[in-house]
């Protein structure tokens, strides 16, 4: 593959219900390429359902120094959590 090729992110899905799990980048000139040598590289033992395949450039993360500020607002709002609520007893089985 070319080193002036775009760098595409793959994202697999092991089976249905699950999250897909990033697995790793290939070099491809489209995404239909992307794609067929994602599932070339990490697929090769039938471990996926499903491949996503996103340019890398498409993708957007946090910095992780700005960690207080988009994750520290959601402290003390423990009212969001399951454990704050009482279920009746006619439904205890969940």
């Amino acid at each position: 593959m070319s080193p002036g090729w775009p760098l595409w992110e793959v994202f697999v899905r092991a089976r249905r219900g699950v999250s897909h799990v990033h697995f790793g980048s290939v070099h491809a000139a489209d995404s239909e390429t992307a794609l067929q040598a994602a599932r070339d590289l990490f697929t090769r033992r039938q471990e996926g359902k499903s491949i996503w395949v996103v340019r890398s450039t498409d993708v957007v993360a946090s910095d992780p120094d700005d960690e207080g500020e988009l994750f520290d607002p959601a402290s003390g709002k423990d009212y969001r959590l399951p454990t704050d609520y009482r279920l009746p007893s006619e439904v205890d089985h969940m």
